[in-house]
């Protein structure tokens, strides 16, 4: 009797939301191209169900930026976009919406998933992620390891390097997948590898935010790069040319144990089956890491377009409410896109089912500590881009580790100078 009930409420307020946005429309400008099949399917039963067009648009991978800033001043411009957090939010707060008095806002797990300015809320995070070394356990099995072996960069470090040397016995590659170093996969080792000093640097001056990195644990980070790029499937000098999809092709294909990534990536990695499957820290060296887990955090904030009609803005908002309600968007975004998400609707069968959740919730419980996403305090995209330009120079050959500490320390005073 309950779910007739359910059922009959949700055909109510589909029909209600058929005639209370008969004009408007949707245009979602979506940052995860590794869930746009399932967010463009969502789209489509929202529209049938209600009658309002919802079109998602899915940036290229590395190029969000740069696609807000073409489309947000065309006649038909995205009604929903994101920011990464008080950074992105500095640089769009004058088109962010005030979602203070949604049910967005109320159904938030916590107050600190709001994005605010002042007493104005101007973004909702919509997903919590983790993320790591994932391994493939069958294949470290078969090198003769398992993952209580690692625990440390040391351990990290001799593991690889012998899967390295013994890679034609072992059928592989490499112990590393490619650290590609194109758009669609730089953003792995430009930000998230980078976050690791960072966070270390900020644990260890009791601060969340700098005008000037210090650059105390540049040594560590260039360990680990080494790490990836002398014991990966690839030259290192070929990173340049190497993708996303290459990676990903290399891990599934079996050629390589090692993938740095996070739970968004379970759906390109699943045909190994969750039970070959686990995430690792990503150690780099620093004294007591044994104790460390997995990165988590977010820098997925939905906005609302402020510059919108308001029918729009009106209709964005109702579609989101009905994404984190629904029967329908809350199946999507926990189990079709495994993610975790930070709304008190997403309990029991709409809790995440992706086994690399599992992963980090059993770290944590077991007393590791979670690393923080401290990456939404770079200064800027710029400042991204330069050190991954000089990360692909060090790689190749052509620079040397001097030129990544001067993008890392430099380019960091320079980029929050012109930002802030």
């Amino acid at each position: 009797m309950k779910k007739i009930i359910a059922l009959a409420l949700a055909l109510v307020l589909c029909l209600a939301l058929a005639t209370a946005y008969a004009d408007a429309s949707v245009y979602y400008l979506n940052f995860k191209p590794e869930q746009d099949a399932q967010w463009q399917e969502l789209a489509k039963v929202y529209t049938e169900k209600t009658g309002v067009p919802v079109t998602v648009v899915t940036a290229a991978s590395g190029d969000y930026e740069t696609t807000l800033m073409s489309e947000i001043e065309k006649s038909e411009c995205p009604t929903l976009f994101q920011v990464n957090g008080p950074v992105g939010l500095a640089n769009w707060t004058d088109y962010c919406y005030d979602l203070a008095d949604t049910e967005l806002v109320k159904h938030l797990t916590n107050e600190a998933f709001a994005l605010k300015e002042g007493d104005a809320v101007k973004g909702v995070a919509y997903v919590i992620e983790t993320y790591g070394i994932i391994a493939n356990t069958k294949l470290l099995e078969k090198a003769g390891y398992t993952v209580a072996d690692i625990t440390n960069f040391e351990t990290l470090k001799k593991v690889a390097e012998d899967i390295q040397a013994r890679k034609a016995e072992l059928g592989l590659d490499g112990a590393f997948t490619s650290a590609g170093m194109d758009g669609s996969s730089d953003w792995r080792f430009k930000t998230h590898l980078a976050n690791m000093p960072i966070y270390y640097e900020y644990q260890a001056d009791g601060i969340g935010n700098t005008a000037a990195i210090k650059g105390t644990y540049l040594d560590n980070y260039k360990n680990i790069w080494d790490l990836y790029i002398n014991n990966g499937t690839c030259e290192p000098a070929l990173l340049a040319s190497k993708t996303g999809n290459d990676a990903v092709a290399e891990f599934v294909g079996e050629k390589a144990v090692f993938y740095q990534n996070g739970t968004w990536a379970w759906n390109d990695v699943k045909a190994l089956g969750a039970e070959n499957l686990t995430m690792l820290p990503i150690y780099i060296g620093v004294e007591g890491e044994e104790n460390q887990g997995l990165c988590t955090g977010t820098e997925n904030y939905w906005c609302v377009n402020a510059i919108a009609e308001q029918e729009d803005i009106d209709a964005t908002i109702a579609f989101l409410e009905w994404v984190i309600t629904s029967e329908e968007g809350r199946k999507c975004m926990s189990q079709d896109m495994g993610f975790v998400v930070p709304f008190d609707t997403f309990t029991g069968e709409y809790a995440s089912t992706n086994p690399l959740v599992a992963v980090d919730t059993a770290l944590t419980a077991a007393g590791k500590a979670p690393v923080s996403w401290n990456f939404p305090t770079m200064p800027s995209e710029e400042w991204k881009n330069g050190v991954g330009s000089a990360l692909t120079a060090y790689a190749a050959g052509t620079g040397d580790w001097a030129a990544v500490v001067s993008a890392f320390v430099d380019g960091w005073a320079t980029e929050y100078a012109l930002t802030h």
